[in-house]
């Protein structure tokens, strides 16, 4: 027993895994007592810094007139892209995306100069003075357009499987299918920020709002022309990220380091909200065509879809975004024969980026789409049309990209959310209540998921960790990871204690820092508790071995009957009771010269991928869940209501229920907006005019649905070794509000007693849905 055990069932101690322990951070978010970055004590000498935005979407940049904002009071520095002592990139994955626009500028929002004064006041109505001499050139604004030009920014990628061709032509049946999703801004309430300060021999201290500390370090020295030592990024938390503060706040952190260094003070950015929404990229929209064949069963026998995403105007992320999407348009339905076309389209708007999901989302909805047609043309249930497509459990259940599915939830999760929905009972009550109604229309729908969890780049899965345990028995952890208010560093600090067999409180978690953990990967997709909680393990369970061998000498005991449990190391055989308080062990460990301080580290086995032939196994394990959704519609207004949810989640054995479930609630508002309220809008100069609050809806307390239950998916253990066999919990619940789509053109449909096909583009907002209803009576007026 001297090593943990991390499949033994939890121990006594307060606060190990599998336990509903509240956020480390929770009284102080509710008190306003937490430190984020702009609460942070201002450094002696510290200046603000505000950038100066492209008003054009494209044109050549000919000139930046700086002279007399230099000789403005207060003005300490003044940068232009000629400024930057290192290169001015801070692409993420590839090369040449500009830190301040250089020749071109590409979007309306694109930073050309930056600007430090003595005052926040001052810098931002000196960025205003910046004179810029811009001579227009013709933008690319919408997917169409950048379709119709061909305007793409890399070539097509493809996941394909069968003879698509011969299996469409061989089909008893087909249809095809256009639709598009928008995007959606990420909306944190915490905007980006960066707070830069020079130390002694060019070092610099970078505090940042960043999920990716690591590629914060790696644009500021780039950018700088410094090595990555000289450059430290700490993290304590952030107030919310999204994926938003992955490739964002690097630039953002780059922006103020380049002042920092030009001005030799320290420097502190913070984007107004207006300039964060126009200046930072946001989730990618999406244009779909399809085509399907099927037989008079409903059963898919081919899909031919072509999936267009809005990149904007560089690369950024959309690789992994695009690819995650196109792996994820089977979601839990067997194709046998599936082409698959993702194509990367080049706008002259704000490079799009990582969002929660991370392409998943936009994926996923195709099939859905194409169910709901075929089922409307074969006067089907959509639910009867799913069921005859789910993967099967040892035949037809392997993914177009290669990967089997081997952990199969896909029906239990379906049938547990029917169960707890009352699916048949309210089936009737909707269909009765439509029949007597002839405004107010109702819908149900139903959403089942598979998500893919791991990294699409196999080498980012990986995570390193730090634990101390001081001669008193406290213990330090410091781990890769970044917390943005999803739970994980209680999470982590949790199997911490389980290892130790510890209470909770004695486990300190201290801010990220790339001066404690190095090279560490972004706390993305969903992998910030498998990648980082096992890293802490071994670390932990490195230090517990140490101390056991210790415990074993001193009692002339074997070591392995040594156990930690209850804040206590114990002798664990018949008849010997002795044992110390796990605190007089470290002490006497202390005295004894073991080493009570590892590192950790973890990579995820079984993954490998060919980007060439987009086939592999990206993901370590798939996590399942289901929805349903009721909702009402207004057919004179458009205006809709999600009257209830509920939800099926599979968690394996969840590290922390509490934490769970709000991560599983707050990801379903925030893809209900996504789907329903959240739209942006650019006007045909290219300028964003949804630019905050007041223009851009998010979900509020209202739109909640009154009647919200959620279940965790019970005693489902991770089949593959996760940390403590849970599973990823970050994204996969967005992708459950798909049920309130779907949900809403089962109320449009009912118009028409569900006699015709609806389409309805995404966000749903009240003109895209009196525009259905309007669509479909039309028709029926036309006979």
């Amino acid at each position: 027993m001297s090593a943990a055990d991390p499949d033994r069932a939890p121990g006594t101690a307060r606060g190990g895994v599998h336990k509903a322990e509240r956020h480390d951070s929770a009284l102080k978010h509710t008190t306003g007592e937490a430190v984020y970055i702009d609460d942070m004590a201002e450094p002696a000498g510290l200046v603000h810094a505000a950038l100066v935005l492209s008003p054009v979407a494209h044109g050549r940049l000919a000139a930046v007139d700086l002279t007399a904002v230099r000789a403005l009071p207060g003005v300490v520095a003044a940068v232009t892209a000629a400024d930057i002592p290192g290169r001015n990139d801070i692409a993420p994955i590839r090369d040449n995306e500009r830190l301040l626009a250089d020749g071109v500028v590409e979007y309306a929002g694109q930073p050309v100069a930056a600007i430090a004064a003595t005052s926040l006041d001052v810098a931002r109505a000196a960025a205003k003075k910046v004179a810029l001499e811009i001579e227009p050139l013709l933008p690319v604004l919408t997917l169409d357009e950048a379709l119709d030009r061909r305007s793409l920014l890399y070539p097509p990628s493809v996941v394909a499987r069968g003879d698509v061709d011969a299996a469409m032509k061989g089909a008893p049946r087909r249809l095809s299918g256009s639709f598009r999703v928008g995007g959606q801004e990420h909306f944190y309430l915490e905007g980006q920020i960066a707070l830069v300060a020079p130390g002694e021999d060019g070092d610099l201290i970078v505090h940042s709002s960043t999920q990716h500390p690591t590629e914060v370090q790696h644009i500021v020295s780039r950018v700088l022309g410094l090595e990555f030592n000289q450059v430290t990024v700490m993290v304590r938390r952030m107030g919310g990220a999204f994926g938003g503060k992955e490739s964002n706040a690097s630039w953002v952190a780059a922006a103020a380091a380049l002042l920092a260094y030009q001005s030799g003070r320290p420097v502190k950015l913070r984007l107004p909200r207006a300039d964060d929404m126009v200046a930072t990229g946001k989730r990618h929209a999406f244009l779909y065509r399809y085509e399907v064949g099927f037989d008079d069963d409903g059963r898919v026998l081919a899909l031919d879809a072509t999936m267009a995403a809005d990149g904007g105007h560089s690369v950024d992320l959309t690789p992994g975004v695009l690819g995650r999407a196109l792996t994820h348009v089977d979601n839990v339905y067997w194709l046998p024969h599936v082409r698959c076309t993702g194509l990367a389209c080049k706008t002259n708007t704000v490079s799009n980026t990582a969002f929660r999901g991370f392409g998943g989302p936009q994926g996923v909805v195709v099939m859905e789409d194409a169910v709901g047609r075929i089922a409307q043309a074969l006067g089907k249930t959509p639910e009867a049309v799913r069921a005859v497509n789910f993967y099967g459990e040892g035949t037809n259940d392997e993914t177009p990209y290669g990967q089997k599915v081997e952990d199969n939830q896909i029906r239990r999760c379906v049938a547990q959310v029917m169960r707890d929905a009352e699916w048949e009972r309210r089936r009737a009550e909707v269909d009765a209540f439509n029949r007597a109604s002839p405004v107010l229309k109702r819908g149900l729908g139903l959403f089942p998921l598979k998500f893919g969890v791991s990294f699409n780049i196999p080498s980012m899965n990986q995570a390193g960790a730090l634990v101390h345990v001081y001669s008193d028995g406290s213990i330090r952890l410091n781990h890769g990871g970044t917390e943005m208010g999803q739970g994980l560093f209680v999470k982590v600090a949790q199997i911490v204690a389980e290892v130790f067999q510890v209470d909770l409180d004695r486990i300190r978690v201290t801010p990220t820092s790339t001066g404690e953990v190095p090279n560490t990967s972004p706390t993305a997709a969903s992998t910030g508790s498998d990648l980082n909680g096992w890293a802490a393990f071994a670390a932990a369970n490195t230090i517990r071995q140490r101390m056991a061998a210790f415990a074993a000498i001193h009692f002339d005991v074997p070591e392995e009957v040594i156990d930690f449990r209850d804040n206590r190391v114990c002798v664990a055989r018949p008849g010997d009771n002795r044992a110390m308080a796990f605190g007089e062990l470290a002490k006497l460990c202390h005295a004894g010269r073991v080493s009570l301080s590892s590192t950790g580290f973890y990579k995820t086995p079984k993954i490998h991928w060919d980007p060439a032939t987009m086939t592999g196994r990206p993901f370590f394990y798939f996590s399942y869940g289901a929805a349903v959704a009721e909702v009402a519609i207004d057919t004179l207004t458009g205006e809709t209501r999600v009257l209830r949810a509920d939800l099926v989640q599979d968690c394996g054995r969840s590290l922390n229920p509490a934490v769970d479930l709000g991560q599983i609630e707050g990801a379903f508002a925030q893809g209900m907006g996504w789907l329903t309220c959240e739209e942006l809008w650019w006007d045909k100069q290219g300028r964003l005019r949804t630019a905050g609050p007041s223009t851009y809806k998010i979900p509020g307390s209202r739109d909640v649905p009154p009647i919200f239950n959620v279940r965790l998916l019970d005693d489902a253990p991770a089949r593959e070794a996760t940390i403590f066999r849970s599973k990823a919990i970050g994204e996969p619940p967005l992708l459950l509000a798909t049920a309130v789509w779907t949900a809403l053109k089962d109320a449009i449909s009912s118009v028409v007693d569900h006699t015709m096909p609806v389409h309805l583009d995404a966000p749903a907002t009240p003109e895209r849905v009196l525009m259905a209803v309007r669509r479909l009576q039309e028709i029926v007026a036309a006979g």
